[in-house]
């Protein structure tokens, strides 16, 4: 058996673009002859794979799936992204991203589920190379968001699917209750229908309470700066501070917010009137938001300055 150094695995690392550690498989199984090593990471499709790692995926899907959990559910939402939005309607691309959405509801967090195993027996991490070369487009893994709940539901919902569960907007919502598990799964999957609408804003927290307190901090300060403006005295100015940061809760905690439904009343107001109909007390106990490239930073093409580069050269 031949010695895999590190500067064999930097050599053919140079010459394919492969990762460190597909490289240094690639070297033990051809037993360090590198000219085959580029020919099994290219039968592989990780040679390819990897040249297109550096661009930028920003399209895909979100998915979501949930599971029964005893007297309770677990539930969980994906984000896996590609280059297009023609890829999210492949069929290959969408069979993955539920398996995907499944083995997430019990890896639970990012690392785990990347080495999650496939029903082919592969990793996560290895299945969505495979697409990459079947494909020809980049794709990652970019997040995963679970929540469970004992007992009670974690309602799912997906805005627009593009197929069953899939789409560029996923929603959880956990919901702990001993009561109607039918009726339950309604509510919350209108509450679920209520944080995908974003209305009056997107929710950032469920209660105040859960509230970022720089954000309530920052708010505060920029509501302070505001109402001394008007040259009110400071004891009327803590008045309007306190009047603006409530509207700001109506704004951003799921709880306090006009439900979509019936604008007439809040989220939490709701929750406790369908508590009769359920037969037991109804705790929101924690949500998911998670939308399709959010917060990537997506390259914007110029088609006409790449033609004029071109011919030019």
């Amino acid at each position: 058996m031949a010695q895999i150094t590190a500067s064999l695995v930097k050599e053919l690392r140079d010459m394919t673009g492969a990762g460190m550690m597909d490289a240094k498989k690639a070297l033990t199984e051809t037993d360090g002859d590198v000219e085959a090593a580029v020919d099994w990471l290219r039968k592989k499709g990780l040679s390819k794979a990897a040249k297109k790692a550096g661009r930028v995926a920003a399209e895909g899907l979100v998915a979501v799936a949930s599971a029964e959990r005893d007297k309770g559910m677990a539930a969980a939402a994906v984000e896996v992204n590609a280059e297009t939005d023609f890829v999210a309607r492949n069929e290959k691309f969408q069979t993955a991203v539920k398996e995907i959405a499944r083995l997430a509801v019990d890896a639970g967090e990012l690392s785990r589920l990347a080495e999650a195993k496939t029903a082919a027996g592969e990793t996560v991490s290895e299945k969505l190379t495979g697409l990459i070369a079947t494909i020809g487009e980049n794709m990652s893994l970019r997040r995963v968001s679970a929540l469970s709940v004992t007992p009670g539901v974690v309602a799912t919902y997906v805005h627009n699917p593009v197929a069953d569960d899939m789409g560029k907007i996923g929603v959880l919502v956990a919901l702990q209750s001993e009561g109607d598990r039918t009726k339950l799964e309604e509510l919350g999957r209108k509450i679920a229908m209520h944080v995908a609408a974003g209305a009056p804003a997107p929710a950032l927290a469920t209660t105040v309470d859960d509230l970022d307190a720089a954000v309530v901090d920052r708010e505060r300060e920029v509501f302070g700066e505001q109402a001394r403006a008007s040259g009110k005295p400071e004891n009327i100015v803590e008045k309007m501070v306190e009047g603006r940061l409530r509207k700001f809760y109506e704004e951003v905690v799921l709880l306090k917010q006009p439900f979509v439904f019936d604008p007439d009343k809040s989220v939490e107001q709701a929750l406790k009137d369908a508590e009769k109909d359920i037969g037991a007390s109804v705790a929101l106990t924690g949500f998911v938001r998670m939308v399709l490239g959010e917060g990537v930073e997506k390259k914007e093409e110029d088609f006409a300055a790449e033609v004029a580069a071109v011919s030019k050269s």
